[in-house]
């Protein structure tokens, strides 16, 4: 059965971290056996893993070309592994897809976190392929290897038992049919998951099945927490205020405030939420130099580090406590609060220098679903890949804070200081030390068309999106000259070439 992941992306590691990840150049029982035991038994709630067979591995990283299996050997294997998988105590069977990598013939074992652990297995077996009667250990993982469980990791295995993460608890008030086999399917599909075709063609039930997102008795299958989360039309209805609020402020007061709220399947809102922040709120002013041809271009946000920053918030979330997701933009900053604050394992001191690796991941299958369809990054990239953002634009270091219990998390944002300034000019320091003016209302054509290809470099967008994101009341005669021009030109078309009419009509790259 096809996984519900990218399996290109996956050998090349670029959407599940390299400590969860094996690679084996062939069938090599013991260690396998072991390794399946270890990510079964997942102390460090990274989310199990997955064991390649047919790739060689290179200090943890695929080894190219790709040699494969034997074709003939694949049914022996097969066979032999679900052999030996029944001396794991408690039972554990792992899932496993038969593909191809670049014409090669691989074998893929998905290890899902156990419901029934801690797990253990023999420590050797016979060398004719038998089981042989030995004594049975606890595996674990430590960072990219496999090792047996010392005492103290022993009795941490039967604590974690007790106590399953939230996202994979059964959800005993929901029922199968809350789960949506459409938004499934177009998750699926987003991801470039194999599993997308075949998909189509299931029940809800097996497809739910196979995603991992149902648990329980044959006779009363519930949804897990993580697939009503993702998968459920209003995840709110389940989880109050598991959502994002967008506002903007303004005044002080609340005079002319705009607020949107964002619900659905947590990827889409998340989606949904950056979308709105890129059309309505982000700004852009172009600085013009009478000794060069190239500007300067600010940003009162980087869209870049507002990615990364909300989607950090939607991943460690806490969706038990009752607190939306907040965003809010003010004249002086952006705001982002989300409940509760960071691991203890992060020190006030490391949040004042902007450094944020925990020792314990929250919602690591949130996390590992939203790096499936690019919205988040992995390997604790995301928080330094915003602050650079943030440099490339001239923009002041966020804040991040706490409080003493831990309650909340907020990230503040402070505004491009070109667009603080409520007069006309702005002093350049530093590189050439001279006055540029940022003439508001009146641009000339060219200066026109080059902030129209500007936007239109980063997104698709109506014509009256466009007006509204350079800053007009309406279309003017030099913003229709200009945008016809560069159509001339060949630079820019419609989305919609056969009917200019259409409601979903907007302008792109050519």
């Amino acid at each position: 059965m096809p996984l519900p992941i990218n399996i290109k992306k996956l050998i090349e590691q670029r959407s599940v971290e390299s400590e969860r990840i094996e690679y084996k150049e062939g069938w090599n029982p013991e260690p396998i056996i072991h390794s399946i035991c270890a990510f079964a038994n997942d102390i460090n709630n990274s989310g199990g893993g997955y064991i390649i067979l047919g790739i060689e591995d290179d200090n943890g990283m695929p080894r190219f070309p790709v040699k494969g299996l034997d074709k003939k050997k694949i049914n022996e294997i097969n066979k032999d592994l679900l052999n030996k998988c029944n001396t794991i105590e408690p039972r554990y069977i792992p899932i496993v897809e038969q593909t191809q990598y670049d014409g090669k013939e691989i074998m893929i074992i998905w290890v899902q976190r156990g419901n029934a652990r801690p797990y253990k297995c023999p420590v050797h077996f016979a060398s004719d392929g038998t089981k042989r009667r030995t004594d049975k250990e606890y595996y674990i993982r430590k960072v990219s290897s496999t090792i047996c469980a010392n005492e103290n990791d022993t009795k941490e295995l039967f604590s974690l038992s007790s106590i399953p993460p939230f996202e994979e608890r059964i959800n005993i008030d929901a029922e199968v049919s809350d789960l949506s086999h459409p938004i499934i399917c177009d998750y699926l599909c987003e991801a470039e998951s194999d599993l997308c075709g075949p998909a189509d063609k299931m029940s809800l039930k097996v497809l739910a099945e196979n995603m991992r997102i149902v648990s329980g008795p044959k006779e009363n299958i519930k949804p897990l927490n993580i697939g009503l989360l993702f998968f459920s039309r209003r995840p709110d209805e389940f989880f109050r205020y598991a959502r994002i609020e967008v506002v903007d402020k303004p005044d002080p007061t609340g005079d002319g405030m705009m607020e949107k709220m964002f619900t659905g399947p947590l990827y889409k809102q998340l989606k949904d939420a950056l979308d709105f922040i890129n059309n309505y709120v982000i700004k852009e002013k172009i600085f013009k130099y009478p000794d060069r041809a190239k500007s300067d271009r600010f940003y009162n946000y980087p869209m870049e580090a507002i990615e990364e920053l909300l989607a950090n918030a939607v991943f460690h979330k806490s969706y038990q406590i009752p607190e939306p997701i907040t965003v809010v933009f003010t004249p002086e900053c952006m705001e982002i609060k989300s409940c509760p604050g960071p691991d203890r394992s992060i020190t006030d001191e490391d949040l004042k220098n902007c450094r944020l690796v925990a020792a314990y991941t929250r919602n690591r299958r949130i996390g590992d679903m939203l790096k499936e369809v690019d919205l988040a990054e992995g390997r604790n990239t995301g928080i330094p890949r915003a602050l650079r953002a943030i440099g490339r634009n001239g923009s002041d270091m966020p804040i991040f804070k706490t409080d003493e219990e831990r309650g909340h998390f907020t990230v503040t944002l402070p505004i491009h200081k070109v667009f603080r300034i409520e007069r006309s000019s702005y002093e350049i320091g530093g590189r050439h030390n001279l006055t540029i003016r940022y003439l508001k209302h009146y641009r000339s054509k060219a200066e026109l068309k080059e902030e129209i290809l500007s936007v239109l470099s980063r997104q698709n967008i109506s014509r009256s999106r466009l007006v509204e994101r350079l800053g007009y009341a309406k279309m003017t005669d030099g913003m229709r000259e200009a945008i016809s021009e560069l159509m001339d030109e060949g630079k820019i078309e419609h989305t919609i070439p056969n009917n200019l009419t259409d409601k979903n009509q907007q302008l792109k790259m050519k």
